[in-house]
């Protein structure tokens, strides 16, 4: 009955898993293709013309602070969008080049929206396109990020996203020379802005506003990051992937694509720190406002032409005497979203939870040391996917007490299965008596009955934990293993279907049951034969189909998990063969092996 028990417990937690990845992998990725299917619905239903784009964010938006001011833009155009290129060049730059980032500083609106990604490319082919993080808003997928002013009318015509701005000092921006725009209204205030750029991702916008108009004004600053058209995304549960933000007593804020196309706004309460923008799966461009100037956040969606989506920010007001000068500071990220960079500007720059930016899960506390363990051990290595395999063995011998004194009590177990069935006979009628009796001999051999489970659940976080590691950092992003393995964090591109590429056709997805899904699929059946088959026709029906689910299932999951799975498994059927041969308990695996070849006698009628 135990043993029965255990298997159950085993079967439970199996099905757990499967019911999990069917609710964060196959649900939101038909949630994710019905949304789609729904946006197109939505900009075909739409009065422009099909493929409009927006230059910038609609006039009449009301001000994230609720008061006079407001978040300047200018209407949406009905013109086509330019091609990338054309729309690069249809204004003034200033160009950016730094060992990481290239791209241009545009004069118009002084806002960066042309920025390209050196060290990453769209696939893992050498010749890939570089990604292009950053795009302007009359071309495709229009994504920038900009900073201004509002104010009454005694301060002129401010700083917008139509202002052409003078390139003042400099000429190209690099981690060593930063450049400075000017522009000066019709009332005396002039505007010096300053850019800066780190090795890394960093953009640091310095604003100085001189005032020598004769009266003092009174102004605020505003900056967002703006993205036109919807993205595509992962549309898996386990990744946030949309516009996000740290701010106030509220702190970290998460808001799908879909979820502000329904708000329309959310406006969190004000803060005096923190950073807002939006985040893809390895990408992220966010905003950080000078800490101690209050300011309200703001995240909002606009549908009209083309969808668009925006994190903002409008600080305070501001005087500023005639004859005096402030000045302003906004940081700007804007790249790839490496840990340890990461966590290095929250640490250096001082910027409140930054490393939330990566999205590590409620078990942070398992993943991200997990990730951390992964990357020491490929500095040591030179190899993602060898050091996956080192990880796995760390993990079997931090719990190798655990795990061992499991194996010692099922060995245990399997060497009183004639006692355990001499008390089932002897009690078949009374179940308290045989239940009393089975813990007097549990008691008399020092045996755990639920031991056997811990292995598996020990297993399961650990599992999820590499998962969520696999899937979310960019350092896993196109590393390769060996052989036809080029990314780990993709599945297996081969198919037994079509003899792994010999013959001439693709297969659909749901049949790419690749080499390592087949040798994880093997080691699990060979490690459940290590154990008797369960007498019950039901329970051993389950126990022979259950490596073929989780081959189908994990076949869509990233390699590198995969191979995980299947170390693991034969560092299990290892360590579980040595226990039980020590404990002289006999190993069942070869007598199930053989017993699968052995004709069965047919049943007496």
């Amino acid at each position: 009955m135990d043993n029965n028990r255990n298997f159950l417990i085993t079967i439970a937690l199996s099905v757990l898993i499967l019911t999990l990845w069917q609710v964060f992998y196959m649900n939101p990725r038909i949630e994710a293709q019905r949304e789609t299917a729904q946006i197109e619905e939505r900009q075909a239903a739409e009065t422009a013309p099909a493929g409009t784009a927006s230059s910038g964010e609609n006039s009449d938006i009301p001000s994230p602070s609720g008061g006079d001011g407001a978040v300047p833009g200018t209407a949406s155009q009905s013109a086509a969008p330019l091609d990338r290129a054309a729309a690069v060049a249809g204004s003034a730059r200033v160009k950016i080049d730094t060992p990481r980032i290239s791209g241009s500083i545009n004069l118009t609106g002084a806002r960066l929206d042309d920025l390209l990604l050196k060290d990453y490319r769209v696939t893992v082919e050498k010749d890939s396109p570089n990604i292009q993080l950053l795009n302007p808003s009359t071309g495709p997928d229009g994504y920038y990020v900009e900073t201004g002013y509002v104010g009454g009318e005694a301060a002129g015509t401010l700083p917008g996203p139509s202002t052409e701005w003078t390139l003042a000092e400099g000429e190209t921006l690099t981690p060593s020379s930063p450049v400075t725009l000017s522009y000066t209204n019709e009332k005396g205030l002039t505007f010096k802005r300053t850019f800066s750029v780190d090795e890394n991702y960093m953009f640091t916008v310095s604003d100085t506003v001189e005032n020598a108009s004769g009266a003092a004004v009174a102004l605020r600053n505003y900056g967002r990051t703006t993205r036109i058209g919807t993205p595509k995304t992962s549309g898996i549960y386990i990744l946030h992937e949309g516009l996000i933000g740290v701010t106030g007593e509220e702190g970290l804020q998460e808001i799908d694509y879909s979820d502000v196309e329904e708000e329309k706004i959310r406006k969190p309460a004000k803060s005096s720190d923190g950073w807002l923008g939006i985040t893809d799966k390895y990408w992220a461009v966010t905003m950080v406002p000078r800490t101690g100037q209050d300011f309200q956040p703001r995240y909002t969606y606009s549908g009209d032409g083309k969808p668009r989506y925006q994190a903002d920010y409008l600080t305070d007001e501001f005087m500023i005497s005639d004859g005096a000068s402030t000045t302003s500071e906004l940081m700007v990220f804007a790249g790839a979203k490496e840990t340890n960079v990461v966590d290095a500007y929250e640490d250096d720059r001082g910027i409140r939870q930054f490393e939330l930016l990566i999205d590590w899960g409620w078990f942070y506390f398992i993943t991200k040391p997990m990730f951390y363990l992964i990357d020491w051990l490929f500095k040591l290595l030179g190899n993602f996917g060898v050091a996956i395999l080192a990880t796995t063995v760390v993990v079997k011998l931090i719990f190798f007490p655990l795990a061992n004194k499991s194996y010692k009590s099922m060995a245990n177990m399997k060497k009183v299965q004639p006692a355990m069935m001499e008390i089932r006979e002897k009690y078949a009628d009374d179940k308290m008596k045989q239940q009393q009796a089975m813990m007097e001999l549990y008691k008399k051999e020092k045996i755990n009955p639920i031991a056997g489970c811990w292995p598996i659940l020990i297993q399961i976080p650990v599992f999820f934990a590499l998962y969520k590691v696999l899937y979310v950092t960019i350092e896993m992003r196109h590393a390769p293993f060996f052989g036809w393995i080029q990314d780990l964090s993709a599945p297996d591109p081969t198919s037994i279907f079509n003899l792994f590429g010999l013959l001439p056709y693709d297969v659909p997805a749901f049949l790419l049951i690749g080499v390592w899904p087949l040798i994880m699929g093997i080691t699990m059946f060979l490690q459940m034969r290590m154990n008797p088959t369960p007498p019950d026709p039901t329970q051993a029906m389950i126990f022979n189909w259950m490596p073929v689910i989780f081959t189908f299932m994990l076949a869509t999951f990233p390699a590198g998990l995969v191979i995980y799975w299947a170390w693991n498994n034969f560092l299990s059927i290892v360590q579980q063969g040595v226990i039980m041969k020590r404990q002289g308990a006999k190993i069942e695996l070869w007598d199930n092996l053989a017993g699968l070849f052995k004709k069965k006698p047919k049943p007496a009628e």
